[in-house]
């Protein structure tokens, strides 16, 4: 709360004066959530004003209001069968090179474990419906999501304890045949053929692979991790910290058009840039607190916040920023319904399709929400840009 004490000293100290904020327009809940949809939802009024006083500071409050051009329709897509017909939690959702929207959830509430639902989906980004679903039986907890240059999708799965087909890597087709498994199912470790709980993967355009690990806050096996096509590692960088090449929960990761890396820090409030040998390049904070990224073949930057505003990063609004991958600047928020709620809310994955429509995958409401941009965008993945 350091940082917080700062921002009130400094905010009280030239006299702000704290503007009354529009509450959002309440949506649809998902009715498998017991729960209400809210904001500010503590139980103390100071920490509340304590939260408006930090959003005033000069860099906060320009990154929290930034416009947003895009229209929100929540929920959207065919949800796959099973679990009362709704989306379980949703993690990440990218279009592919066939234009196919992909779409990566947990199967009921927040665990494949045991669960018969599909926790890979395909849909018609015109349309919304099912066109067809895998990975059924193979998951434990499915984290990480990223559709490569030739079409592939690829999954991470951080695991559940030593439940099996925890601590993998997996490669599937676009027609939902497995691959590849990287890993040893169930099994955390340290061995050339293992992984601690991978949290997201990207795939460079040579086929090399780099593998982010540890979703434990300040866990001891926070790292990045690079391989070759076939699966063998070539290398590990980082450790767990706050250093320029420390890392605290690595949350997911991407590749711009210049090859360079872009991890999202989650615990360090920060997205950090390496080379693919694991050098230092930059660190950026003003995307607020990142869970997610993704950059399309004109190096927009899609980062999403799904943690902020409480004590992890205060003053800052959940959300997902869009901005450039070359300047760092913030062009665009789509504000989340819940970005001033305390607990965790909004998108932790984020993804384009080549219609340059934007999607939320939210974990705690469970669902996939599109954001819809005044006209149509074509994009694509910056790692298929000229296919």
């Amino acid at each position: 709360m350091s940082r917080l004490l700062v921002f009130v000293v400094l905010i009280l100290g030239t006299g702000a004066i704290i503007a009354q904020e529009k509450e959002p327009t309440p949506v649809r809940q998902n009715p498998n959530i017991a729960r209400p949809i809210t904001n500010e939802g503590t139980a103390s009024p100071l920490v509340d004003a304590l939260q408006k006083l930090v959003a005033v500071y000069g860099p906060i409050a320009y990154s929290n209001d930034r416009p947003n051009p895009y229209t929100r329709i929540e929920p959207w897509g065919q949800a796959p069968s099973g679990n009362n017909g709704e989306w379980a939690a949703v993690i990440g959702a990218e279009g592919g090179p066939d234009g196919i929207l992909y779409v990566l959830h947990r199967c009921r509430a927040n665990s494949c474990v045991g669960r018969p639902e599909s926790p890979l989906v395909k849909l018609d980004p015109l349309t919304g419906k099912q066109l067809g679903t895998f990975g059924e039986g193979l998951m434990a907890f499915p984290h990480g999501f990223h559709v490569d240059y030739d079409g592939n999708i690829w999954t991470t799965d951080t695991g559940s304890g030593d439940a099996p087909g925890g601590h993998l890597v997996r490669k599937f087709d676009p027609d939902g045949q497995l691959l590849m498994t990287i890993g040893r199912s169930g099994s955390a470790g340290d061995a050339p053929d293992e992984f601690r709980e991978p949290t997201d993967v990207v795939v460079a355009r040579d086929g090399t692979l780099f593998v982010t690990e540890g979703h434990l806050k300040n866990g001891p096996d926070s790292r990045l991790s690079k391989l070759a096509p076939d699966g063998t590692l070539i290398a590990r960088y980082g450790m767990t910290g706050q250093g320029h090449l420390q890392l605290s929960a690595p949350h997911g990761i991407a590749l711009d058009t210049e090859g360079r890396l872009f991890i999202a820090d989650r615990d360090n409030n920060r997205i950090m840039i390496w080379d693919q040998n694991g050098n230092y390049i930059d660190q950026w904070t003003q995307f607020g607190r990142p869970s997610g990224i993704y950059i399309d073949h004109t190096d927009t930057i899609y980062v999403a916040d799904s943690e902020s505003w409480g004590p992890e990063n205060p003053g800052w609004k959940k959300g997902i920023r869009i901005g450039s991958a070359r300047t760092g600047q913030v062009h665009y928020f789509l504000e989340d319904i819940e970005s001033r709620d305390f607990a965790h809310s909004g998108a932790e994955g984020v993804g384009v399709d080549g219609l340059g429509n934007v999607y939320g995958g939210v974990v705690r409401r469970q669902m996939l929400e599109r954001y819809e941009p005044q006209g149509e965008q074509p994009t694509r993945g910056a790692t298929w840009a000229d296919k």
